[in-house]
């Protein structure tokens, strides 16, 4: 699943570059409506796009917890 995607990133590649599991970060987005304040944009197919900074975001914030 290395799809490349234009202007973001897919779950799975954010799960990724944060060590998290995509299921986990669509369950806290559709308990809460963002992971950590992070709102990626939702597709016409249904697919989540996270931005690409999305990491560095996180660490901003100072990370998961």
């Amino acid at each position: 699943m290395g799809e490349a995607v234009t202007g973001g990133l897919t779950t799975n590649q954010f799960g990724a570059q944060i060590g998290i599991k995509p299921e986990s970060i669509r369950v806290r987005l559709c308990q809460r409506g963002s992971y950590f304040g992070i709102e990626p944009k939702k597709l016409p197919n249904g697919r989540l796009l996270w931005p690409a900074d999305a990491a560095d975001q996180l660490l901003e914030q100072g990370g998961v917890e």
